[in-house]
């Protein structure tokens, strides 16, 4: 596929090592920047492509195991060096697909290729653990072995970073997949799915199936699948949940957030602001980890409001390809108008705006980013809406500001800005989140450090990125006794 062009990109499924064409009905992808520029065409994967796709996954898996876990760390490592070398093309498709900024684009790409250098070096890690035995000629150990099919189920705002979060560790350990992504960014899919390939991995091992919802619910329910990785809504989690769970398959699963960011009194309020502004409206707001919710302590808040207005009033939504813009369009007219409907609805509740950026006269799905004043009374503090809107609230305390940090359903991630450590000690062992930030963003992470939420922000399995925790997930482990045999004696 030229991922260089601005014509409509043909698609196909990948179904053991062969492009596919399938006979499901005609799916779109559509430029948010420009919803009238076709970007990617496909026939989606029937339930008989589906079947296809598993039953090669599982007929590849035990050639796949016998490459070895270095040799398969070759092929991750390919794979990283490919992306490198087309990191400019597939950043502007994703831009063109996605929407979001050139810039973010290319910074998506440059974390996936780190990704896959990650994991291709975790080929050399220790992959068990040796224990004593009461007897002298035993050894004791553990052995990793693979899953066998591993359903992946990703997301449209990192439609390249999220996947290889999941299928190159899913990869390294000897499993094979079968990867549904999301409708809204089929042609990003497509291309890294190429470059998998190109970089040597093997007919069967992976295959793409590109459909709607329904494909995923198919795929989850599958008994030929043994493990699913899922990243997306709290609601279709808590389905996928229903299906896997009772069939007795492993599931990992990273949702949504609803996170905050507590400013204390002697906080630096500038580069407080400066954070939380990068951390709500970066990417158009449409990340799990951005910042929602800001709870201001005490005498903070007028001087927070001081910084924080000018910062939002300086943004511009506008073209991703732009350099003007600071953010893009969000994803889809749907997208757009469920975020202008959860501000109207706010409005109407008793919120305050208090400083809107500004967005381009261009026909693209673009929305103003906003900053809010208002109280927990509001359904935005409560309900997860995946765009650049931030609610402040004030508190008189740090008990008041935990308690009101944590009362959401949700426990993705959170920040604190304050230079005492006993409210930072305080809020690390008392604000429910999975990942939290003292004095930066809520947004970003390390791919060596383990990635995941609590509450419904995730499921009671090993989580993403990180290699130790990738491997708990994407194998099963043995132990072995292993005992010296006895020498025959002689005739």
């Amino acid at each position: 596929m030229n991922t260089t062009t601005t014509q409509t990109l043909e698609l196909k499924q990948l179904i053991n090592g062969q492009w596919d064409s399938a006979t499901g009905v005609e799916a779109h992808s559509f430029n948010p920047a420009d919803p009238e520029e076709l970007v990617a065409r496909y026939a989606t994967a029937t339930p008989q492509t589906l079947e296809a796709a598993i039953a090669a996954g599982r007929a590849a898996l035990a050639g796949w195991d016998r490459v070895g876990i270095l040799g398969r760390g070759r092929v991750l490592r390919r794979a990283a060096q490919l992306l490198e070398e087309r990191g400019e093309d597939i950043a502007v498709l994703m831009t063109r697909e996605q929407g979001k900024t050139l810039a973010d684009s290319r910074g998506e790409v440059g974390a996936t290729v780190e990704t896959l250098y990650y994991q291709a070096g975790s080929a050399r890690r220790a992959d068990g653990v040796t224990y004593p035995s009461g007897n002298a000629d035993e050894l004791v150990r553990t052995i990793r072995r693979p899953v066998g099919v591993v359903g992946v189920i990703t997301p449209w705002n990192f439609p390249l970073q999220i996947p290889a979060w999941k299928i190159a560790p899913a990869l390294l350990w000897g499993n094979t997949v079968v990867w549904k992504p999301a409708s809204d960014t089929p042609a990003v899919a497509l291309a890294f799915a190429e470059i998998l390939v190109e970089a040597g991995v093997p007919a069967g091992v992976l295959n793409l199936v590109l459909g709607p919802g329904s494909l995923g619910s198919r795929l989850v329910e599958h008994e030929g699948i043994a493990a699913v990785t899922f990243t997306g809504s709290v609601p279709v989690g808590h389905q996928i949940r229903e299906r896997v769970v009772l069939r007795g398959a492993k599931l990992q699963m990273e949702l949504g957030g609803h996170n905050a960011a507590i400013v204390m009194p002697d906080a630096d309020v500038a580069s407080a602001a400066a954070a939380i502004v990068a951390a709500a409206m970066s990417s158009t707001g449409q990340k799990c980890t951005a910042t929602r919710r800001i709870i201001a302590v005490g005498d903070v808040h007028d001087r927070l409001v001081e910084a924080l207005v000018p910062l939002v009033k300086a943004l511009v939504s506008g073209p991703g390809t732009e350099a003007t813009s600071d953010m893009g369009p969000v994803v889809s007219d749907r997208a757009r108008r469920d975020i202008e409907d959860a501000l109207s609805q706010a409005q109407a509740e008793g919120a305050t705006v208090l400083a809107q950026g500004s967005k381009s006269d261009a026909p693209g799905h673009y929305v103003l980013p906003t900053l809010l004043a208002g109280t927990d009374a509001l359904t935005i503090t409560h309900e997860e809406v995946f765009g650049p809107i931030v609610t402040l609230m004030r508190v008189e305390d740090l008990d008041e500001a935990i308690t009101l940090a944590n009362a959401t359903e949700f426990g993705l991630t959170a920040s604190v800005f304050t230079s005492d450590e006993h409210a930072i000690r305080r809020c690390l062992n008392e604000v429910v989140a999975g990942l939290i930030k003292v004095n930066a963003p809520s947004t970003g992470s390390e791919v060596h450090a383990p990635f995941g939420g609590l509450r419904d922000s995730s499921f009671p399995a090993p989580r993403e990125q990180n290699s130790d925790v990738a491997a708990d997930f994407f194998t099963e482990t043995k132990t072995a006794y292993v005992r010296v045999a006895p020498q025959g004696r002689a005739s």
